[in-house]
């Protein structure tokens, strides 16, 4: 049998074109290495920068907010934001963009950068979280729930409003409420349903 031998250019050895790709291999995989340090850099940013929106939104939204529902004959004595149930002993988590409040009501508000019929079914989720604790805990108030979105879809919120959601949209530089009405009616969260 006849031995083959390649002639490598200019007297470069096979040992040493190995070296070559083992080095470029390293490399690689560094450059691999500071793209996914990036990248995950970058994901970090987007979500605080989401998250810090989120706020921004919820913090210009609240002042007007009281005054708006006002004109649909809510009056709210306490609004605030963030809040979270986090029953372990009956295994029942939510968290809570915007809350009004009175004596007898509770207006549970999801905000969304883009409100989507994901969203509103989640929401529809929260609601039955949040009438649940509150009746294992004694709160006989009604509650009622409202999407709010910077963007949102003629979908969504036709989806939000047959479920019985407030719609709260962006109308010019304030915003504006939809109440559910015509052939779909605010839904309330009674105790003990």
């Amino acid at each position: 049998m006849e031995e083959t031998t390649i002639d490598y250019p200019r007297g470069i050895t096979f040992e040493q074109v190995w070296a070559g790709l083992m080095e470029n291999r390293e490399q690689l995989k560094e450059s691999e290495r500071q793209w996914n340090k990036r990248m995950g850099e970058w994901n970090k940013w987007m979500g605080d920068w989401g998250n810090r929106f989120g706020e921004m939104v919820e913090h210009l939204v609240v002042p007007g907010m009281i005054d708006k529902f006002q004109d649909l004959g809510f009056v709210f004595e306490k609004a605030y934001h963030n809040a979270s149930i986090k029953d372990r002993k009956n295994n029942i988590f939510a968290q809570v963009d915007i809350t009004l409040e009175n004596g007898d009501k509770v207006m549970i508000i999801e905000v969304k950068n883009k409100l989507t019929t994901e969203a509103v079914t989640e929401h529809v989720e929260r609601m039955n979280k949040v009438r649940l604790h509150a009746d294992l805990h004694g709160d006989k108030r009604i509650f009622l729930g409202a999407v709010a979105g910077i963007v949102m879809d003629d979908n969504a919120k036709a989806f939000a409003l047959k479920n019985g959601f407030y719609v709260l949209e962006p109308a010019g530089d304030i915003f504006a409420i939809i109440p559910p009405e015509g052939e779909y009616i605010p839904r309330e969260w009674l105790p003990g349903t």
